[in-house]
């Protein structure tokens, strides 16, 4: 089966050290699960033998006015037959420069490589390596009552706890 999830809004990423605004837009997100039995592909009930994996795809950019530096992203979808999860391609472009200066390409959530018009080739990062930095999230009292983690604290709690039918309630 196959749930998408069409994501039609900006960001910004503010680089205080250097007073630089960021605005980015995001992929696409699909859910995605597929059985093999006997070659034959079936998407039913047998489903649920099979681990299912988030997916992004599509195109998105990231833009800075102050310094003109701009980027295409491409978050391409595991074709049906073959292929690779989590493939990604990009290129940076100069202020005015209608060639990228730079090209990327790998997975999203590994390794990605950069080849740049000089011909240095670089690993450009690797997600694998990065630290993971702990969120700063106001504590539950001092939220609103529709900040996303106050809005559900009911369904989350009863999920941990494995009680579907109450986090089910606990949406309404």
């Amino acid at each position: 089966f196959k749930i998408w999830f069409y994501f039609s809004f900006t960001g910004c990423v503010t680089c205080l050290d250097y007073d630089e605004h960021y605005i980015l837009t995001f992929p696409n997100g699909y859910g995605r699960q597929v059985n093999a039995l006997f070659g034959i592909f079936i998407f039913n009930a047998l489903s649920i033998l099979t681990v299912p994996w988030i997916e992004l795809g599509g195109e998105c950019s990231i833009n800075c006015s102050k310094t003109g530096y701009n980027a295409s992203i491409v978050f391409h979808t595991k074709p049906f037959y073959g292929g690779k999860k989590h493939r990604i391609t990009a290129e940076i472009f100069s202020p005015n420069d209608k060639k990228p200066f730079c090209s990327v390409e790998g997975e999203w959530n590994g390794v990605m490589y950069a080849k740049y018009t000089t011909g240095e080739n670089a690993v450009f990062i690797d997600t694998k390596k990065m630290p993971t930095i702990k969120k700063k999230v106001r504590k539950l009292e001092d939220q609103d009552d529709f900040e996303s983690r106050c809005l559900w604290k009911d369904v989350t709690y009863n999920l941990k706890i494995r009680d579907i039918d109450a986090a089910t309630a606990a949406k309404h």
